[in-house]
């Protein structure tokens, strides 16, 4: 197995930075079911629109979300199957995971 280089391993660490929120995880799990308008995603996670714009801003820049107008909305989804994958895992990971690995 190769090493990670500096560069590959500070682009991990950003992706899993953007990763470290509750609200950011929730908007990802609500796209693995389907597209969604940013208002049908704050109401859907009781969140302010703000708050869902700015996590999505985020969620753009590290390329784990799309954004296409339509009309007078933005409808995002999950930027491909990579990140479908991971988020997949991650939630198979903490529903089916050994007990002492969350403690």
């Amino acid at each position: 197995m190769e090493l990670l280089s500096d560069a590959d391993a500070t682009a991990v660490a950003e992706v899993m930075q953007g990763l470290a929120a509750p609200a950011r995880i929730r908007i990802l799990a609500r796209l693995l079911a389907a597209p969604c308008a940013v208002g049908e995603l704050a109401e859907d996670l009781s969140l302010g629109q703000p708050t869902v714009s700015n996590h999505l801003r985020l969620l753009r820049h590290l390329g784990l979300v799309t954004g296409r107008r339509t009309g007078r909305s933005v409808v995002y989804e999950l930027h491909d199957e990579h990140v479908r994958a991971l988020l997949q895992q991650v939630l198979a990971h903490v529903h089916h995971g050994p007990d002492d690995a969350r403690a």
